[in-house]
């Protein structure tokens, strides 16, 4: 679809858009509160204003890994303030919704690819490590934090790794068996889709290290709640790979 002209955008259609919109979401299992309740909304009218605009899922992917990497790169660079924190939290927000907006325009198009989903995926997987190393490198630079505080970010970087390639292993062998295994029983996805627990889940949302940038300026509030989020997070990690190893052989042993 070509980039229209800016006139030609109309109240009406982004209107009509996200009104489609909200018949057409995804899966709300395992999504944790801020994705589900706030980003995915965000990221609604930025599909639909997309659409209007006749930008492809891929362009709209490319201004997420913008807005993102500005932030995590002004994370590393410069002294923490006030004004600084709240950019770089906004834009990371913003590169959030847009994150799940590229999403929301493939399915409101038709114009979901292979391709898509895979600059999709490496630009996440870049962000889920790229911005817990800025966070080493601010705390190294701005703080002057002794080298056993610097593994803080370190081991967070490692976690966040492991638990998006997990993700992305498990949901990838599930389709595999799938197609190997047509007439196999399903089984179930692990997390529920309940309120509770989209609440109980909510330190491994991204969504919440966003907002918590706007502190980033107040090391007595970020490196306590960033220390407090990335050992839960480790938890969760170790909690979610026995919870998948075990849906795995459950469906090994289906087949």
């Amino acid at each position: 679809m070509a980039p229209t002209d800016l006139g030609s955008v109309t109240m009406t259609g982004i209107s009509e858009s996200i009104a489609r919109l909200r018949t057409a979401q995804k899966s709300s299992r395992g999504a944790p509160a801020y994705s589900r309740f706030v980003n995915r909304p965000l990221g609604r009218p930025l599909a639909a204003i997309a659409a209007e605009l006749g930008l492809s899922p891929s362009h709209v992917t490319l201004l997420s890994a913008a807005c993102t990497f500005s932030a995590i790169a002004a994370v590393a660079l410069v002294p923490p303030t006030a004004t600084g924190s709240l950019v770089i939290a906004a834009l990371l927000v913003l590169g959030y919704a847009l994150d799940s907006a590229d999403g929301q325009l493939a399915r409101l198009t038709g114009s979901a690819s292979l391709a898509g989903e895979w600059l999709d995926h490496c630009i996440d997987a870049a962000k889920a490590v790229s911005i817990h190393l800025a966070v080493l490198v601010s705390w190294a630079r701005f703080l002057d934090a002794p080298p056993a505080m610097l593994l803080v970010p370190l081991g967070f970087a490692a976690v966040a790794s492991t638990f998006f390639f997990a993700l992305i292993a498990v949901d990838l062998l599930r389709r595999i068996h799938r197609l190997q295994h047509p007439d196999a029983p399903v089984v179930e996805r692990t997390g529920g889709t309940s309120p509770l627990y989209a609440l109980l889940v909510v330190p491994a949302d991204y969504g919440l290290l966003c907002l918590l940038f706007a502190a980033l300026w107040l090391p007595a509030l970020f490196v306590p709640a960033y220390t407090a989020i990335a050992a839960i997070n480790a938890l969760l990690l170790v909690v979610g790979l026995v919870r998948w190893h075990r849906s795995l052989r459950v469906l090994s042993r289906a087949a």
